[in-house]
């Protein structure tokens, strides 16, 4: 009995998860309401506060892990012994795999970007998000001769820009490349990853 409990409380968390990820892709973290959570879940209103008290520490539960498993792998990726070049590529491939497995990431960014940049702050800072390691690689790769001379701060944006614009603007690139053809539109960002870490390798080449 005690396992099937365990269980079946682990099953409507997770539920109330995917509800609550759902509801905030489509009408923002101010849009969305515990009861519309509830509804999604097919789940009374009261199991929604009782395993995540309200709806910020729900969405904060939601980004931290999405960034923190990221994060994670990030971290493993700069301490392997492999070329920078190959860092970067697969720290951009990372990064596009969680904005297709996140679809509701790149929507809140922006949202949270105009409307209350303090709270995305302090999200980040919670899941740990710190660029110093990647500075550093990039410093020593410049003492080292192998990359030109980089203000750091342009590196991150340009593959931040480059990666997530597909994302933040696919419904209407969707509509206007691929005649809104889902399964294409995906394929394509899957060749992005190639693209994208060849374009910024060669801007950085010394």
């Amino acid at each position: 009995m005690v396992k099937y409990k365990e269980k079946s409380a682990s099953e409507t968390e997770e539920r109330i998860l995917e509800a609550a990820k759902h509801e905030f892709m489509r009408f923002g973290i101010e849009g969305t309401s515990i009861q519309q959570i509830a509804d999604a879940a097919c789940i009374n209103k009261s199991l929604v506060h009782y395993y995540f008290r309200t709806k910020e520490k729900l969405f904060k539960r939601i980004f931290i892990e999405a960034f923190s498993s990221f994060i994670s792998h990030v971290e493993d990726i700069i301490n392997r012994d492999i070329s920078f070049q190959k860092k970067i590529e697969q720290i951009i491939e990372s990064y596009i795999d969680l904005l297709k497995n996140n679809s509701y990431l790149p929507g809140f960014i922006i949202h949270e970007v105009n409307r209350n940049p303090d709270r995305l702050f302090e999200l980040i800072q919670n899941a740990n998000i710190k660029p110093q390691k990647i500075i550093n690689q990039i410093s020593i790769e410049i003492e080292k001769g192998k990359i030109r001379k980089v203000d750091p701060r342009h590196f991150f944006i340009n593959v931040l820009a480059l990666c997530i614009f597909p994302f933040i603007a696919r419904p209407l690139l969707q509509r206007i490349f691929f005649n809104n053809n889902e399964k294409n539109y995906m394929k394509f960002i899957d060749e992005r990853k190639k693209e994208i870490t060849e374009f910024i390798i060669q801007s950085i080449k010394s």
